[in-house]
């Protein structure tokens, strides 16, 4: 149980002991600072500690956002500071060098101006001119204060009933920033969903398992090929994502972000939508109509689709000078309301293209629904990296070599390249990295495609791109376009197995190389939520034992020219396998493990 350690006299008629059990902690009162160390001395060593001053004043809430956030090891809000297990000691140091001093404190984190001489106050100030970083929540309208006399006590508390508390908790639970379908016609009652479940003791991750669930049953619904079952996919498929914006809300209104919440909210989402994905081809499949190349293609366009966001996201999230006169022109956008909507409905966000799939599912048929979905994806797609790409080029940033790690770990670079890059060593300059890792790309993807099965040329083609990739990474992805590196090397992966798969031409092929973009799609996808959460990349045996994005596609080249069409879609399925195995017990091992970084993931607006 955490420990709440209320500092200073005790004010008669304050609720704030109460609010403190309420929020889970072991109240105890310090009268001074020599007895507040030896009660955080005596708190439980794993468990969270908190300081609050006695005359605290504020909502409930205030103290849940700056006391109970698992995801800040050091968080405070006016009067009070919290540390947990792992900042105790830099908690502990920062009040042995409070003992008989007083200070001032004039900062806020929203809500009522705080008072002189308050002792956790003074400890963030301490904090502070360490450079230990504190993590202040914002509060909005909710109040926090320490009044210093009897009038300021009375105005804080008139502050307090002044406002809704409940609507505030209602109102952060949603995302601030949110495409169109959800704001409008999911959030103004999945919030009161969120809600009712926080109340009845569901937590998120249970939420989010119930998604999954109802989007592998609407998926099983696509599969019948049955017109009743295509409108109940369709019908399910929205309740799914109904309760997939509800996990996230009910994570926020009631503060239970966790390590295995990251894990699960990071994964459901894309294992939900490939599945239906699987689940209207096999649908059609009933009716004698195969469109499985369609639905690699799409779960190929969507994934390349993330992969640009998150390799974008990375190179320029701490770059110095990073401004562009694109970047200009998108914030002067930003004060016109109606372009802020359209350009988040042009780049066909989760909550439009799931309604638009749920809509199309139920009304046409499934190859109806695949041409839509690619067209729709495609003009999205070509919208975001056009705009990309010209701020890239127009901006004048510096990147780190935090940002190059994380371009290389996306990169997902195999022993054949990596030891080929260590030769070059020297590698490319500027925009020439982008460029060979891009004709690489397509020259294996091309001579997949356009030649017949069992040739040796995609295999010609895949020893180019071998070498053009270790060209691409031999040294730092520092360069204005080197973020699209990495979603080059998707496509050139994943369109590989699909060309092959589609010359082969058997019953299966295509299941198969689906079954296997899947797998390596859920290795690239956990790549990016580890580096998200600061837990760096896999590690580099995974990435060796699966061979790497180029040594995957040398491997499926060589078989594709040893092997019969049948004898290949069974090779295909036997790696979607053993790549499947590794990787999801590496991954399962890592989220559920102490060292996980403690974080949720609010979904994708793409």
């Amino acid at each position: 149980m955490p420990t709440a350690i209320v500092t200073g006299q005790p004010v008669p008629g304050s609720s704030l002991e109460g609010d403190l059990r309420s929020l889970g902690f072991d109240v105890h009162l310090a009268a001074d600072t020599a007895e507040a160390r030896e009660l955080i001395a005596a708190a439980p060593e794993d468990g969270r500690v908190a300081l609050v001053d006695a005359r605290f004043v504020g909502h409930p809430h205030a103290l849940r956002l700056g006391l109970t956030d698992p995801r800040f090891p050091l968080a405070a809000v006016p009067g009070a500071v919290t540390a947990q297990s792992g900042a105790r000691q830099t908690l502990h140091q920062a009040l042995n060098g409070q003992a008989g001093q007083n200070g001032t404190q004039d900062e806020t984190g929203g809500g009522t101006a705080v008072a002189v001489d308050s002792l956790p106050d003074r400890l963030v100030t301490a904090l502070d001119a360490d450079g230990t970083p504190v993590h202040r929540p914002e509060l909005g309208s909710l109040v926090a204060a320490v009044p210093a006399d009897p009038q300021a006590r009375n105005e804080a508390r008139q502050a307090v009933l002044a406002v809704d508390e409940e609507d505030v908790r209602l109102k952060s639970a949603v995302k601030s920033r949110d495409g169109f379908f959800t704001t409008f016609c999911i959030s103004p009652y999945s919030r009161y969903l969120a809600r009712w479940c926080a109340r009845r003791g569901f937590t998120p991750n249970q939420i989010t398992t119930a998604s999954l669930l109802t989007a592998l049953i609407a998926a099983a619904c696509a599969a019948t090929g049955t017109r009743p079952g295509f409108i109940a996919a369709g019908l399910l498929l929205i309740a799914s994502f109904v309760l997939d914006c509800t996990d996230g809300q009910v994570a926020r209104y009631s503060l239970q972000y966790s390590t295995l919440g990251a894990w699960l909210d990071a994964t459901f989402d894309r294992a939900k939508e490939y599945a239906y994905y699987a689940g209207l081809a096999l649908g059609a499949a009933r009716g004698g109509d195969d469109v499985w190349a369609l639905a690699l293609g799409a779960m190929i366009l969507q994934t390349c689709r993330h992969v640009v966001d998150f390799s974008f996201n990375e190179a320029n999230h701490d770059a110095t000078a990073n401004t562009s006169p694109t970047a200009a022109l998108s914030d002067k956008l930003d004060s016109v309301g109606w372009t802020v909507w359209v350009r988040r409905m042009i780049v066909l966000p989760i909550g439009e293209r799931w309604a638009m799939i749920a809509v199309l599912t139920a009304v046409t048929t499934p190859r109806i629904t695949f041409y839509v979905l690619l067209i729709g994806c495609a003009l999205a797609a070509t919208y975001t990296t056009a705009g990309r790409v010209l701020r890239s080029l127009t901006r004048k940033a510096r990147r780190t070599d935090r940002a190059a790690r994380a371009l290389a770990d996306l990169a997902d670079t195999g022993p054949l390249a990596g030891a080929l890059g260590r030769v070059l060593k020297r590698g490319l300059p500027g925009l020439a990295v982008p460029a060979v890792a891009f004709l690489g790309g397509a020259a294996v993807v091309a001579c997949s495609a356009l030649t017949g099965f069992g040739s040796w040329l995609p295999v010609v083609g895949a020893v180019v791109y071998v070498l053009t990739s270790a060209l691409a990474t031999a040294r730092p992805l520092k360069g204005s376009l080197d973020w699209l590196v990495p979603p080059f090397f998707r496509a050139a992966e994943y369109g590989t197995v699909l060309a092959l798969a589609a010359r082969a031409d058997v019953q299966g092929a295509l299941p198969a190389a689906f079954g296997l973009v899947a797998a390596v799609a859920y290795h690239h996808y956990d790549t990016v939520y580890r580096i998200r959460g600061d837990a760096g990349a896999p590690p580099a045996w995974l990435v060796r034992a699966i061979g790497g994005q180029e040594g995957r596609t040398l491997l499926v080249t060589v078989l594709a020219a040893l092997l019969t069409a049948s004898q290949f879609t069974v090779a295909l399925t036997v790696i979607a396998v053993c790549v499947a195995l590794l990787v999801l017990v590496e991954s399962i091992r890592f989220w559920v493990s102490a060292g996980a970084p403690a974080v949720h993931d609010e979904g994708e607006t793409a």
